[in-house]
């Protein structure tokens, strides 16, 4: 079988002919269908996924802008920057995941605008914010235990971080939530396609919306008996929710809770590295607020450009275009090339809107031109990164019996996260910045 699940070479005349380059099939000539296939069915699906691209690239530079001004915090509470990608991808992971499921039931007919208890939005809904609060009670555990692996001097208490998570987490959820069921319902009265809108806006959404709330759950650090009584309040509510979560008698919520907890489980602990390497180089961060609103767009974008890869592969793993061997074959070469090629310009939208960002807040730069270099050189490289792990993960999954679409995009993101953080710290020291 050919090593891509494609046919075998044709021939003219009895005469072979050979198989394509899979290089020479991205020649300036075709990238433009070459990117519509890779980005969408239709043109249409095309733009509202370079839009979608876009759209991220810019909040995420807004969550970093928080991210910039909130240093001060990070720097009186040791700890909680550990959890904060972490408590952001939870955000994305879990809603985008809603988001498909949404969508999956509107294209099957399953779908009521109702939010009775046992319908379909009802129990996603109830399946959300049961994860949110049990994922942000073991948000707290992961981020206290690598805090003190990572040598995190004095960092705060667990149940101090179980505050900030789980409070932060259900302002922030339930906003995104808002914002999720009330799209869902518009794009279903106005024939949207859900699959292009849900999961890329709340994802985004709870980006902007995740730092802010973290920070506001921060300040209730300190203020006496009361405090300290509302976190072991959440944290046992937390414990039973995911008991009575496990128990109930609704089949599509107890399905959805027990898939989801070991891949966000992995994602998060992925994730919350991530924050260990920001928090461990937090005097170069702090010197430079400029690089903490570049380092969300930045781990973003990779993640999202992995995750078009990644459904791209399972989409053709599910169609047989694609056969899962240890060497990927034209198809997936031809849509990794592209997948580079799609990252130059968003890397340096990157650095560039980084920049204009930290010159009008007045946060410290290096300066546009290493920026520049920077957001391109430690972006190449995890872009590389991206492109292997969306290959090998998603085949992976197929292999073992596991759906790519429920595993391979969290994996993907979460990875990034940790990944994106070292390349982009180890290009800021290898330029001599610090």
């Amino acid at each position: 079988m050919a090593g891509d699940g494609e046919r075998p070479s044709r021939t003219t005349l009895g005469i072979p002919v050979a198989r394509r380059n899979p290089l020479r099939s991205v020649r300036p000539l075709n990238w433009g269908r070459q990117l519509v296939d890779l980005l969408g069915p239709t043109g249409d699906a095309t733009r509202q996924s370079l839009v979608a691209l876009g759209f991220n690239s810019a909040t995420s530079l807004l969550a970093g802008v928080f991210l910039g001004a909130f240093v001060t915090t990070f720097e009186e509470l040791p700890g909680l920057l550990v959890m904060v990608p972490a408590a952001i991808g939870l955000r994305g992971n879990v809603f985008s995941a809603f988001g498909n499921r949404i969508s999956t039931a509107v294209h099957s007919g399953t779908f009521s605008p109702r939010i009775r208890r046992d319908s379909v939005l009802g129990q996603n809904v109830m399946a959300t914010m049961s994860l949110t609060l049990v994922m942000s009670f073991a948000l707290a555990l992961v981020a206290k235990v690598v805090a003190l692996a990572f040598g995190v001097e004095n960092s705060i208490g667990v149940v101090d971080l179980a505050l900030i998570s789980l409070v932060g987490g259900i302002m922030a959820s339930l906003i995104v939530l808002g914002a999720s069921v009330l799209l869902s319902v518009v794009a279903v009265r106005r024939d949207w396609d859900l699959d292009n809108l849900v999961a890329p806006s709340v994802s985004t959404l709870g980006d902007v919306i995740t730092i802010p709330c973290l920070w506001l759950a921060s300040r209730l650090v300190g203020g006496g008996a009361w405090t300290e009584w509302l976190s072991w309040i959440l944290i046992v509510l937390s414990i039973v929710v995911l008991v009575l979560s496990l128990r109930s008698r609704l089949d599509d919520f107890r399905r959805i809770v027990v898939e989801s907890l070991p891949v966000l489980l992995v994602a998060l602990v992925l994730s919350t590295l991530a924050g260990a390497a920001v928090e461990k180089r937090l005097v170069l961060f702090a010197a430079l607020p400029a690089l903490l609103v570049l380092q969300p767009a930045f781990v973003s974008s990779a993640g999202s450009i992995g995750g078009i890869l990644s459904s791209r592969i399972s989409t053709n793993l599910h169609l047989g275009v694609v056969e899962p061997t240890l060497v990927p074959g034209q198809t997936v070469a031809a849509d990794a090339v592209l997948v580079l090629l799609l990252g130059v310009p968003i890397y340096a939208f990157n650095a560039l809107g980084a920049q204009l960002l930290a010159v009008a807040f007045g946060q410290a730069s290096p300066g546009l031109g290493w920026m520049l270099a920077a957001s391109m050189i430690a972006g190449f490289v995890t872009v590389l990164f991206v492109v292997a792990l969306a290959y090998y993960g998603t085949t992976a999954a197929w292999r073992v019996g596991l759906d790519p679409d429920s595993v391979g995009i969290p994996i993907v993101t979460a990875s990034v996260d940790f990944v994106g953080v070292i390349c982009l710290v180890a290009a800021v020291s290898a330029f001599g910045l610090v």
